[in-house]
């Protein structure tokens, strides 16, 4: 059976099916077929403006290669998230982490599953805050380019910022006027530590150095057990030792990895030691 038709198109189960693969081998995640919705209202836009008349012409069009596939890519690899999303990571970072640095080297945070960036602002805020002017830096990547674009622009609707402290609005915003009105800006002096790259976490990874803090938060519920473990092991040499490894909530290394201590729910620890 197919998808109910939006707009004049259906999405069928073979051609949902397409997707599905396509979207597991580029980037690693199995979608479940409840999110054949999801995929009709996504693609259905791009499917009218080519003018094509079902998603398997589009499909064949988006592996054809080139901007479309990026384009396909972009709009089933997205998830909407917001300013400091799980506050209780970001606690345990201001009091246990970042209390415990040497300062001998600059302090590197490596967002891995960045999406729109909320995530990779809310840490240069909170290190900002914590280290002010001392060396410090966050990488932020994703495998999409629109959101990359996103979190690079850094403005954002105010509900995206619910869970900001009123202190660091005030401190590291600036309110929108005019066409930006019901929105915030992220403001510049921020962005000369934040750095954003595409990155695919389940191919090749690019030169990137040595990170004292790796957040992969609400992107391994998208894979299955190998691809969590084959993307934790790529990640794990990148983790300085001594290091912290931060997943969200709903997410466990429990028989991904035996390579971290557990320090608290969702919060690892790489052995000083590496064995």
């Amino acid at each position: 059976m197919g998808q109910p038709a939006m707009n004049g198109l259906t999405l069928s189960d073979s051609e949902f099916s397409q997707f599905q693969s396509m979207i597991r081998q580029v980037a690693g995640i199995s979608m479940a077929d409840s999110k054949k919705p999801l995929v009709s209202g996504r693609l259905a836009r791009r499917v009218r403006e080519h003018g094509l008349g079902s998603y398997g012409e589009y499909f064949r069009l988006v592996m054809q290669g080139g901007e479309e596939f990026q384009t396909a890519v972009d709009l089933l690899t997205t998830n909407e998230t917001f300013f400091f999303r799980e506050a209780r990571h970001f606690d345990f970072l201001r009091d246990r982490i970042l209390t415990a640095h040497d300062g001998k080297s600059p302090f590197r945070v490596w967002s891995a599953a960045s999406s729109s960036g909320e995530e990779v602002w809310s840490l240069a805020m909170l290190l900002q805050d914590q280290l002010g002017d001392s060396a410090w830096e966050v990488l932020g990547s994703d495998i999409s380019v629109r959101m990359l674009q996103t979190a690079t622009r850094a403005i954002y609707p105010l509900e995206r910022a619910r869970d900001l402290p009123q202190a660091y609005r005030s401190r590291f915003c600036l309110k929108g006027v005019g066409e930006y009105d019901g929105k915030l800006m992220v403001a510049k002096p921020l962005h000369s530590r934040v750095q954003f790259r595409q990155v695919n976490l389940i191919g090749a990874l690019p030169a990137l150095g040595a990170f004292d803090v790796i957040f992969l938060r609400n992107v391994m519920i998208y894979f299955d057990l190998e691809t969590k473990r084959n993307v934790v092991e790529r990640l794990y040499p990148l983790l300085r030792p001594g290091g912290h490894f931060i997943i969200s909530h709903s997410e466990s290394l429990n028989g991904v990895s035996e390579r971290f201590d557990l320090v608290a729910p969702s919060i690892y620890r790489k052995p000083d030691a590496s064995v």
